[in-house]
């Protein structure tokens, strides 16, 4: 059975998409052991919480040399929500921070981006389900997904300038990414594991990476 690594430093609820992958006949390892991320098939990136603080402990736990290593050898690695975000170049998210830079882009205010338009009423954070338009079909996250589908967002910033990566996008007042991708890196600013049975088929389909 291939081994799905779960990147375990400390911002991220791990239980319900451990139970996810054990769900969908993966055998996921919460891990923060860098031989562990070297010997598995796939990485998921999980995150909650800010930006920063969640940069500062992924650069704390030494993992990113290990984790750009594997990328850089072709091994899937999948964001999550504040997961994907730490895959840009950088966030405006309480001060400017670095990002991991695998993929263009920047971390922006929704808050702001909805200011002085005709949404600027919609709740920030952006919490509930929401459709996907797609902009790229042939990302293999979005085989057999329907497009239209309604998945489960929770965030207060999102991507902005990620074009060259943009996969999926959900309406918010803005085109918020929604599924982004450059070659072994994916990311969804959704939760595919509180997200029903779409969201557990994109996260079946990492798996089968």
């Amino acid at each position: 059975m291939s081994v799905t690594a779960i990147v375990d430093y400390g911002v991220g609820n791990l239980f319900s998409l451990t139970s996810s992958v054990r769900a969908l006949g993966g055998e996921p390892a919460v891990t923060g052991d860098s031989d562990l991320l070297a010997s598995a098939d796939r990485i998921l990136l999980p995150g909650v919480g800010a930006f920063g603080d969640a940069a500062d402990k992924l650069r704390g736990t030494g993992l990113i040399p290990v984790l750009e290593e594997q990328v850089r050898a072709g091994k899937p690695l999948m964001g999550i929500c504040l997961g994907m975000q730490l895959l840009f170049e950088s966030s405006s998210e309480y001060g400017d921070h670095a990002g991991l830079g695998w993929l263009n882009g920047r971390v922006e205010s929704l808050t702001e981006a909805l200011r002085g338009t005709p949404d600027a009423d919609l709740k920030v954070p952006h919490m509930g389900w929401n459709s996907l338009t797609f902009e790229d079909p042939s990302c293999p996250l979005l085989a057999g997904i329907p497009e239209g589908s309604f998945v489960y967002f929770v965030h207060s910033f999102y991507a902005v300038d990620c074009g060259d990566s943009l996969r999926a996008w959900a309406p918010y007042g803005v085109r918020v990414p929604a599924v982004v991708s450059r070659e072994n890196i994916f990311g969804c600013q959704f939760h595919p594991e509180k997200s029903g049975s779409v969201g557990l088929k994109i996260l079946e389909s990492f798996l089968r990476l």
